[in-house]
């Protein structure tokens, strides 16, 4: 069997597109099974929210003109319901606590089980209306999943989920990417980003899957 295809995955948990872009990378999991290599990372779109949306929209009507915006962004979707009072009365102040948390927990409890948290966290956000800004939700959402946080806890105390966070943040601005979600297949291959159909994403990766990694290039 070939290797898999390796997929650096970065992406702001707060970001909408990200969130519509779940249902797709599920459904690339379920056609290509244990023929894609997930990495997840995360890169800073929201990280200051509370000041960037409300400079951005000034004109749109700040917070409810952005709520609205996302409300209408994802209708066409219906995979990806979005709570009405996201970013009216849920105004989360950033997105790095729930990424910090998803690098500590991929060290402590493995990269698949931050995985799956960055899901529930998603939903936590985007269905249930909770402010996943605040750790306290964070560990209250990685406990109810059956998982102990003390070693969550620690690598964020002595620093290790913050040396691994700036890695992801450095390297998306060292690599210039442009949004949420971006798709970095077979170490920069192909670059997606953003909105990308799921018919994109699975033909870019069924053409690395039967392309032999020593071809000749034709350039």
């Amino acid at each position: 069997m070939a290797n898999p295809v390796v997929i650096d995955y970065y992406s702001d948990v707060l970001c909408v597109w990200a969130w519509i872009a779940q249902r797709r990378n599920e459904e690339l999991n379920d056609k290509l099974l244990g023929k894609i290599e997930w990495r997840y990372h995360y890169l800073d779109i929201f990280g200051d929210a509370c000041n960037k949306i409300p400079n951005q929209w000034q004109d749109k009507s700040g917070f409810t003109g952005f709520s609205n915006h996302i409300q209408k962004a994802a209708i066409p979707y219906p995979d990806a319901p979005v709570n009405t009072e996201l970013w009216k009365s849920v105004r989360p102040h950033s997105s790095a606590n729930p990424h910090l948390v998803l690098k500590a927990v991929a060290l402590t409890l493995g990269a698949n089980v931050s995985i799956d948290l960055a899901l529930l966290f998603r939903q936590a956000f985007f269905i249930d209306g909770k402010d996943i800004s605040h750790l306290n939700v964070l560990l209250g959402i990685i406990e109810k999943a059956g998982y102990k946080a003390d070693g969550v806890k620690q690598s964020i105390d002595d620093g290790r989920a913050m040396a691994a966070l700036m890695a992801d943040y450095q390297q998306a601005k060292l690599l210039s990417l442009k949004g949420s979600p971006t798709y970095i297949i077979d170490n920069g291959r192909q670059v997606l980003y953003g909105n990308v159909g799921y018919r994109v994403l699975l033909a870019n990766i069924e053409e690395r899957l039967k392309t032999p990694v020593n071809e000749a290039s034709w350039c």
